[in-house]
């Protein structure tokens, strides 16, 4: 699949970009699952002043998807038109500690979180360690791990919207739920500020080495996956229904369901972006049929079929 270049278009809206511009550029490496096809235009901006210029200057005509760590993430094998922005560097990668709060940008790994919290004795956020994730995506889905969960510790976030503007959102504005923001779609989160609460420095490095612990031995960390596929029903477990359903170990092309934990997907070499969401979709059949449970996508699913 290749898309139009419309780079020279972007360039003449907003001549004073300092971000890197890239045509066609191959997604399927920014993916755990390394799967999908290509960007129409991949923006890696230099600073939040740089995504608010892209963003103003933008046709509204062209959508825009962000992408982080791609550790939750299948990118269609068509790929994703229009601008895909990728945040990174010094401007939304860094780490600020205050006393008790963490100024952080969204660039920052969830496991970075954890330790920089750590090694500063804030207690609080050692649940951050058991997931693979950046922190903009833990502000859009509301992330958690081992009994904890982003709304426990965020006080705002701050981003930039569609028309170029700079947003702050309160912990009550960012209006969490499971596994869920009701912040605009439209708004990329630049930082957040965390709180956490005063604690034994080894005491919260053990608590972090009991989450590693346990996320090694029950998932299948070092496949090409993505993580938790469905969100858990309410008063249920997603992984007991996927195996009452028969799915632990099913497969589609590529793709299976992982025998370690069946609420994991991966790629066992050649697998498509297709294989692997017809896959979660014949499980979530299966087990729609088998308990009458509609299962929802935890993944992000994003771009076009081939």
């Amino acid at each position: 699949m290749t898309y139009p270049d419309i780079i020279d278009d972007i360039r003449a809206r907003a001549p004073k970009l300092r971000g890197r511009l890239l045509a066609n550029q191959p997604l399927s490496d920014l993916t755990w699952f390394r799967v999908g096809g290509p960007a129409q235009v991949l923006f890696t901006p230099a600073d939040e002043e740089d995504l608010g210029l892209l963003l103003a200057a933008l046709d509204p005509g062209v959508p825009v998807t962000v992408i982080g760590l791609g550790s939750n993430l299948i990118v269609r094998d068509g790929g994703v038109p229009g601008v895909v922005v990728r945040l990174g560097g010094k401007a939304f990668g860094s780490v600020e500690i205050d006393g008790g709060s963490l100024r952080v940008g969204t660039a920052v790994p969830d496991m970075r979180l954890a330790k920089s919290a750590a090694e500063a004795g804030l207690d609080g956020l050692a649940f951050f360690r058991g997931i693979p994730g950046s922190v903009g995506g833990a502000l859009r889905m509301n992330a958690g791990a081992h009994g904890g969960e982003t709304t426990d510790v965020l006080v705002e976030a701050r981003g930039v919207d569609r028309r170029g503007a700079l947003r702050v959102f309160t912990h009550a504005e960012m209006g969490f739920a499971y596994r869920h923001s009701s912040a605009p779609d439209d708004v990329i989160f630049t930082s957040a500020l965390f709180r956490g609460r005063p604690g034994d420095r080894a005491a919260i490095e053990a608590e972090m080495e009991r989450v590693t612990a346990a996320r090694e031995a029950a998932q299948p960390i070092r496949e090409r996956t993505g993580g938790s596929t469905f969100k858990n029903p309410p008063g249920g477990k997603a992984w007991q229904l996927v195996d009452a359903a028969g799915c632990r170990g099913l497969t589609v092309g590529g793709a299976q369901v992982s025998e370690m934990h069946c609420n994991f997907l991966i790629n066992r070499g050649g697998a498509t972006a297709a294989d692997i969401e017809g896959l979660g979709e014949e499980v979530r059949r299966r087990v729609r049929e088998t308990s009458g449970v509609e299962l929802h996508w935890e993944i992000k699913r994003i771009g076009i079929a081939a």
